[in-house]
């Protein structure tokens, strides 16, 4: 069961939104009740990815601490 606030959708939705599971949704609410969804779409700058690395490691980073930054940003975890 998800905890409060989130929204659990079906794969072929997921699919149609272009967003995977675990990936942020933005809703706009429409006049009479109804909800327009939408793929949120990353705010943060070059900078602020950047920074996620910063002082967490003193080797080059990897291909899989670049895509938990990557991962951080997007869910808003700067």
């Amino acid at each position: 069961m998800p905890t409060q606030g989130q929204v659990t959708l079906k794969r072929d939705l997921l699919q149609h939104l272009g967003i995977k599971p675990g990936e942020r949704v933005d809703f706009e609410k429409l006049p009479g009740g109804e909800l327009r969804v939408r793929a949120a779409r990353p705010t943060g700058t070059i900078d602020s990815f950047l920074g996620l690395l910063a002082g967490k490691t003193k080797k080059v980073a990897t291909i899989e601490d670049m895509n938990e930054a990557a991962a951080a940003g997007w869910a808003g975890e700067e």
